[in-house]
């Protein structure tokens, strides 16, 4: 097992189309996770997220949450990241990371669309800023 430096664990986040799975704190502090498409802008993971889901809810009261990103391939690989949300529904920022998005996800001919369908009202972008990383490859090697 080999662990990641910072640079290579942001150029593994950011490889191919791999979902992250975020986890956030209900208010009774039970976990709640489940995948997100992402993007990253330096040291921020950006999501969008519709108005009525749990992760929305959960980190309006509490914004720490962490990402794990993992390679099911072998010799296997993750990276897991912790920090805090911050939470907007201004449209410029929506439509252009969620444009964003959709070009890593869907591939840049079908972004634009992508990013209209997902920069409307109730849907809420989120920062997350990365203040803890870490990760680990050739976990079988």
């Amino acid at each position: 097992m080999k662990a990641m430096t910072r640079q290579e664990i942001d150029d593994f986040l950011m490889q191919g189309t791999r979902t992250g799975k975020v986890a956030t704190v209900r208010e009774d502090g039970r976990p709640h996770v489940v995948p997100i498409w992402f993007v990253m802008d330096g040291d921020d993971i950006l999501f969008t997220t519709w108005h009525t889901t749990v992760k929305l809810q959960n980190m309006r009261h509490d914004g720490r949450v962490a990402l794990c990103v993992d390679d099911e391939t072998p010799p296997y690989a993750y990276a897991m990241v912790e920090g805090t949300a911050a939470l907007t529904d201004d449209p410029a920022e929506l439509l252009h990371w969620a444009t964003r998005i959709g070009g890593r996800y869907m591939g840049q001919e079908r972004a634009k669309e992508f990013g209209r369908r997902n920069a409307v009202p109730g849907e809420w972008l989120v920062r997350l800023h990365i203040e803890r990383a870490v990760g680990h490859s050739e976990m079988a090697a």
